[in-house]
């Protein structure tokens, strides 16, 4: 069977090469290749000549190469041009990866400019799951984060950050944020009965993916607070914080927007946005 690749987007940056170097070890834990991206920043296309453009390009994929076989020697490693505008085409180049990943700062110019940046439009339109690289290789932790604000559209999220935590031999710290606008919604609620009915959902839950994960240790915990702020704190004792994504409705869409963007301005490492598919009917 072929192995999905990891694909890591590239603009010759430390940024993101640290990304790249992030991404070829996850491909090496996973037995899979990498397949790492880049385009000229097309906005300087009016400035600067063509040719020189792709000679950066050309260097920044020859560079990035580099580092991913020094952080992963032996993995199979390739390198791709892309074309066109620069989110969307590092958006599309995630089609059939087991992830696509990109630094925090990432190919800014003419991102910033069109999309706010290449980060947060992969985040939310790439169809494979997003790694947004922040910060410096830490210390491990050995534990992966996973948070959600719906317990019925957060299987995608859950598996995975199950298939994280088993890949990297690391715990799985499962977070739900309740925060007021709930309690607004549903003033006949309290606090504690609702965090009650929350923790045995959640339970209930996760011990289907227990059995399937047996050697998965996990902690579960219902806290109050804004949920961005609940997994940016979540993200600074975890190598990894998982979030699922969805646009199923436009309100839905705007608050885990709001969420998605607190976690990536403050995180203090790794975080992924992974999609979620609804059932079929």
């Amino acid at each position: 069977m072929r192995t999905s690749p990891v694909v890591a987007a590239t603009d010759g940056s430390e940024e993101s090469l640290r990304a790249v170097e992030w991404a070829a070890r996850e491909a090496m834990l996973r037995g899979a290749p990498l397949r790492i991206v880049s385009a000229p920043e097309l906005l300087l296309g009016m400035l600067v000549e063509g040719d020189i453009l792709c000679e950066s390009r050309d260097y920044a994929l020859a560079r990035a190469a580099h580092c991913a076989a020094t952080a992963a020697p032996g993995l199979v490693i390739s390198t791709d041009k892309l074309s066109g505008p620069i989110a969307e085409a590092v958006a599309r180049s995630g089609s059939g990866a087991a992830m696509l990943v990109v630094g925090s700062r990432c190919m800014g110019a003419f991102a910033v400019m069109m999309h706010g940046s290449v980060k947060r439009y992969a985040a939310t339109h790439a169809s494979c799951p997003v790694v947004i690289v922040r910060g410096r290789r830490p210390v491990a932790h050995r534990m992966i984060g996973v948070g959600f604000g719906d317990v019925d559209t957060c299987t995608d999220a859950l598996a995975f950050a199950f298939e994280e935590a088993a890949v990297h031999q690391a715990g799985l710290s499962v977070v739900h944020a309740l925060h007021a606008p709930h309690f607004r919604a549903h003033p006949g609620s309290t606090a504690s009965e609702s965090k009650t009915a929350v923790s045995s959902r959640l339970a209930t839950l996760l011990a289907g993916w227990q059995d399937k994960y047996p050697g998965v240790r996990v902690i579960q915990n219902v806290v109050h607070g804004h949920p961005g702020h609940v997994l940016a704190a979540l993200s600074a004792r975890t190598d990894l914080v998982v979030i699922g994504r969805y646009s199923a409705d436009k309100t839905e869409m705007h608050d885990a927007g709001t969420v998605t963007n607190a976690l990536l301005n403050h995180a203090h490492g790794p975080v992924v946005s992974v999609p979620w598919s609804p059932p079929l009917t």
